[in-house]
């Protein structure tokens, strides 16, 4: 069995440790290995009966469902995936879920924050429903080959990308380290040209950066889309560049971030939060565990977290470590309402399971669950404004983005109050025995 850590829409993963068998597992291995699918299937539900973080598994009889997963015959692979996430559901636990082979290769790329592709990120363009590069990573196949944000992508090995999403051109785009794939695209309403790319393993950015003047004050812009296996070296750049430039002050930008890797959450949490708890969880038999900053902080600078209902996870996590803190001011409005931890696991086939294997609760002992973290000051978008925001990425951090706005607004007293009486750096957050 192999093990990896991954992330996906709304869940927080961990970084893993291989399990031992249980009872049964080792006597029945050789009669297994006949069997693959029955193989994995048990695989699944070893690990299900080890790690989940309920041990009456949702009043369900879970020796029951091994049994009925292993004396059924199925007819495929698929077949037998089907009928594991059937008896998965009967833990009415959404996080807890079977990933197939695509899915779990997938969300282990998504995790790790790298990719084998050509370096290009598309979106379908609102006004002509083109396919038009949004992004060219830097030292990618696409920018060696000359590539350029605008361009529109016509064809993908021959396939007209005209009836497929964004996402389903960039799945096409991307395949095995080496391989080829050819794009066919158009430049300002130029003739189609043709390139072939080899695709090539590419460390995805995460963190965006910008030093913003806003009402004569230098403002530290950083927004994290996801906490992936980069995401904490990407940080440290975008925080030590912004502390340079000789911000006064930063705002980060946690909307939309469905999450991520908790080691993530946490490093970055302590990028931030010079002492004070970060995360307490709570695992399936009642221990609890908490997590504190380790004086690592690499600015005092005053602080405020944007966040909105999908931020969630890993997000709520750090944006509950720095509210609890007193170290952000936290603005938009409430979050996601995820508390729950899952480890995701790789299977012998290449598929793969996440499991729920815990509850967190913010440093004060608060159950978002469900609630979300409410922020310090809320200031609502409508639906059509949150659309037109988030279609249009430069209005972020603009004139046009009222919850930055207010953000600055929130944090103009302590940048003027600094200005006129500086001081040595703080020791920011709570200390531990507070």
């Amino acid at each position: 069995m192999t093990v990896a850590k991954g992330a996906i829409a709304t869940s927080l993963l961990t970084a893993l440790s291989t399990v031992a068998p249980t009872f049964q597992a080792v006597a029945e291995a050789a009669e297994l290995a006949e069997d693959s699918p029955k193989a994995v299937l048990d695989e699944a539900w070893q690990l299900v009966h080890q790690e989940y973080v309920d041990s009456t598994f949702n009043q369900t009889d879970w020796l029951a469902v091994r049994q009925r997963l292993l004396d059924r015959d199925y007819t495929s692979t698929e077949a037998a995936y089907d009928a594991l996430r059937d008896e998965l559901r009967r833990l009415d636990d959404p996080y807890t879920r079977f990933l197939d082979p695509r899915e779990y290769a997938e969300i282990s790329d998504q995790t790790a924050g790298e990719v084998s592709g050509v370096g290009l990120q598309v979106q379908r363009d609102a006004q002509t429903r083109t396919i038009v590069v949004t992004t060219v990573l830097d030292d990618s196949p696409a920018a060696e080959r000359g590539l350029r944000v605008g361009d529109r992508i016509l064809l993908v090995d021959g396939q007209s990308v005209d009836r497929l999403s964004a996402s389903g051109v960039a799945q096409l785009l991307r395949g095995d380290e080496n391989s080829q794939v050819t794009v066919t695209y158009s430049r300002n309403s130029s003739d189609p040209q043709s390139v072939i790319l080899t695709r090539a393993r590419l460390e995805l950015p995460t963190v965006a950066h910008d030093l913003k003047q806003v009402n004569g004050y230098r403002i530290g812009y950083i927004r994290l889309d996801e906490f992936s296996g980069h995401a904490t070296e990407q940080m440290v750049e975008a925080i030590e560049t912004l502390s340079d430039q000789q911000a006064e002050a930063f705002v980060l930008d946690l909307r939309g971030n469905p999450g991520g890797l908790l080691s993530a959450s946490i490093e970055i949490s302590r990028l931030w939060l010079q002492r004070g708890p970060i995360v307490r969880t709570l695992d399936r038999n009642g221990d609890p565990s908490e997590i504190t900053a380790n004086r690592s902080a690499l600015t005092d600078l005053p602080m405020a977290v944007l966040v909105n209902n999908r931020s969630a996870s890993s997000s709520e996590i750090l944006t509950g470590a720095l509210q609890d803190n007193n170290r952000a001011t936290v603005v938009g409005t409430t979050t996601y309402g995820k508390a729950l931890v899952q480890s995701l696991y790789g299977l012998s086939d290449g598929s793969g399971l996440a499991v729920t294997i815990a509850h967190y609760y913010t440093p004060n002992g608060t159950d978002i669950s469900q609630k979300g973290i409410t922020p310090d000051i809320e200031v609502q978008l409508s639906n059509s404004e949150e659309r037109d925001l988030f279609r249009d990425l430069t209005r972020l951090a603009s004139e046009q983005d009222p919850q930055f706005i207010q953000a600055v607004e929130s944090l103009a007293p302590t940048i003027q109050s600094d200005r006129s009486m500086p001081t040595t750096p703080q020791q920011v957050g709570r200390s531990p025995d507070e």
